[in-house]
């Protein structure tokens, strides 16, 4: 997959999406229902009913990418819906795309000091 270079903003669309959505339908999706725009050139993520089909929909500079991937024998662990999107980076959508359950990962917290002992 190749992904537009810069920082990333990665939205999953919660809940289930038809994924006979194609790019129209699921750029309608982003701006209408989401209310995103479209054009933005971050990543919007939608998942199935049945949770083995991730389609992944961007703006690459002069037209848009879908990217999907189907599981032929497991299921995504797409988190419960607590809202209509969740923010997440590019490191946690790889952690998606492998299979990790997304409730269940925690990391180190970041530490920020101001002077070296």
């Amino acid at each position: 997959m190749r992904l537009p270079s810069g920082h990333l903003k990665v939205y999953l669309a919660l809940g289930r999406t038809d994924m006979r959505k194609s790019i129209n339908g699921l750029s309608m999706l982003v701006e209408d229902h989401l209310e995103f725009d479209p054009f933005s050139g971050h990543l919007f993520v939608f998942c199935n009913r049945r949770c083995h089909i991730l389609k992944i929909l961007y703006w690459d500079k002069n037209g848009f990418c879908l990217w999907q991937k189907r599981l032929e024998k497991h299921r995504f662990k797409w988190p419960a819906s607590h809202g209509e999107v969740m923010e997440i980076d590019e490191r946690t959508l790889g952690w998606l795309l492998e299979g990790l359950d997304l409730s269940r990962i925690q990391v180190h917290e970041r530490l920020d000091y101001k002077t070296v002992i």
